[in-house]
């Protein structure tokens, strides 16, 4: 599959932001969707993941403040986010995970840069 990353750009502290991420190609295999997030100088971070059945884990970090989401309809994932700090500054990544009949496998999306202001 292919994802396509929008949203972000720059925010101010306390603010909300919404980021998608829509799945093209043969999705029919995908069983979880989620986003991690590298800030410079730091590892990436997995921050939401949202499961085929709906379940969804967050990071410790964002945990009441972000929200995972899939319109499985349009084959896309949403992380609504709100209490932005400057410590979410980062670049957002999608990704998909596959359980395809060869084995199981993952798509990443191209960085979305969100930047929180103070």
């Amino acid at each position: 599959v292919q994802l396509q990353a929008s949203g972000g750009g720059v925010v101010q502290a306390g603010g909300s932001a919404r980021l998608s991420c829509a799945a093209s190609g043969n999705a029919f295999n995908i069983n979880a969707m989620g986003w991690s997030r590298q800030a410079p100088g730091k590892q990436r971070e997995l921050v939401a993941t949202i499961f085929d059945r709906g379940s969804t884990n967050y990071a410790d970090s964002v945990k009441g403040r972000f929200t995972i989401s899939r319109d499985y309809a349009k084959n896309t994932v949403y992380l609504q986010m709100s209490s932005l700090n400057t410590e979410d500054t980062a670049v957002y990544y999608c990704y998909a995970a596959e359980a395809r009949p060869s084995g199981p496998t993952s798509s990443w999306g191209q960085g979305t840069q969100l930047t929180v202001s103070s």
